[in-house]
């Protein structure tokens, strides 16, 4: 009788289990966006796997930070920007939201910019895989609920991880040498340190995990899904930036040229064999495409909670960020430049939304007996402290 009721109990909570996905993984699976693809290689093709350690351990403070926006979304069934805006001011709130919207107008920029890249090396010119990058990202969001848009990159993140792991293997058998821990002063380990810790929290991942669990229709009662779905998302998410590194350990810096996709086929080539720059490529569009959809909604719900206009109108916003990012793309630019300074500045932004994370989710008014409290509050906090503390300091040795 008691194996009876715990296999009913157990199938139970697999079933709200899988009924719940899609917040948390999609949001690390993001996480590793096309900036993040670009500073993960870029530390592989410089370093080679003396960084790997340093990735592992960033999968901590990611859970920490995310589980507590998953957590906020859970209890309270509202969205960061939301919060803020009722619990301090509409000013505060647009000053937690206003900052990331501007960076992820970069960040449009960059997935833009990464899928063209990926689609160049199948030989389509980026004046037609732009475009159809945004036609298909908007027709598989644009007044959509949130739970139809999910189910198609829940599968396209599938082939995101196959892809990735392919390209690491691809090169790994060719034999690797481990480095358990290197550390080194200089400014340029140091900046991809920092461009790393900014690659690990981006601001819109805060506002878009607690928006999209409320949406998902996630309780309190549900906190354990919302727990083990953040820590497999994001043991996952250092996992693939380790996988990556890995690809492009061999290949030459100067190989490592995303403004010319058939030097940077040349170079993968001559390290993993002929089908590497194909998987990369696969790997690079299934990343710009996933992270463009997550970005966008993150950001514009963060902006539309803090205006007081509710998530609905997410389109507007979404539409003034965007439509600029769809020119450059078209035109020669230092991608690898561009990314990992974008990592670096993100290390600012999210020092507001961040804060006021913390501080929500250890409020008891809003959070009720869930409130980060006692070693949780002093877990959250301490992490927060070293990510904005390392992602500095490495900035003022450069």
């Amino acid at each position: 009788m008691i194996n009876m009721i715990s296999r009913e109990d157990t199938r139970a909570r697999f079933c709200s289990l899988c009924k719940l996905w899609g917040p948390a993984w999609l949001v690390m699976i993001a996480d590793v966006d096309a900036a993040s693809v670009i500073t993960a290689a870029e530390s592989g093709a410089a370093y080679g796997t003396k960084l790997v350690w340093f990735l592992l351990i960033l999968t901590i403070p990611l859970f920490v930070l995310q589980e507590a926006a998953g957590r906020l979304g859970a209890v309270s069934n509202r969205g960061l920007g939301e919060l803020i805006r009722e619990n301090y001011s509409r000013r505060t709130a647009l000053l937690a939201s206003i900052p990331m919207a501007l960076v992820d107008v970069i960040s449009y920029i960059v997935e833009y910019t990464g899928a063209a890249i990926g689609f160049q090396i199948f030989g389509m010119a980026p004046i037609l895989s732009v475009p159809i990058v945004f036609v298909a990202h908007v027709i598989i969001v644009y007044k959509r609920r949130y739970a139809e848009a999910e189910k198609p990159l829940l599968i396209i993140s599938i082939l995101f991880v196959i892809s990735w792991a392919i390209s690491a293997f691809l090169t790994a058998r060719n034999g690797i040498t481990i480095t358990p821990f290197y550390f080194s002063r200089s400014p340029d380990f140091l900046y991809l340190i920092a461009a790393n810790v900014g690659a690990v929290i981006m601001p819109f991942m805060l506002f878009y995990q607690a928006s999209a669990t409320a949406e998902k229709g996630a309780t309190a009662s549900h906190l354990w899904a919302v727990r083990v779905e953040t820590a497999v998302g994001a043991i996952a998410s250092e996992v693939i930036m380790v996988a990556i590194a890995v690809a492009t350990i061999g290949v030459k810096r100067d190989s490592l040229n995303f403004t010319a996709p058939k030097v940077l086929s040349q170079g993968l080539s001559q390290i993993a064999g002929s089908a590497a720059p194909y998987v990369f490529a696969v790997g690079l569009i299934a990343a710009s495409f996933i992270a463009l959809i997550v970005i966008s909604l993150g950001s514009s719900w963060g902006v539309t909670e803090a205006l007081g206009w509710g998530r609905k109108n997410w389109f507007k916003v979404y539409l003034v960020e965007s439509i600029p990012a769809l020119v450059i793309p078209m035109l020669t630019i230092n991608l690898v430049n561009l990314a990992i300074n974008l990592m670096v500045l993100q290390i600012v932004v999210l020092i507001g939304p961040a804060v006021m994370l913390g501080l929500i989710t250890s409020d008891r008014r809003v959070m009720g007996k869930h409130a980060l409290r006692g070693t949780n509050r002093v877990i959250y906090w301490v992490f927060l402290g070293l990510i904005l503390s390392t992602g500095l300091l490495a900035l003022t040795k450069m």
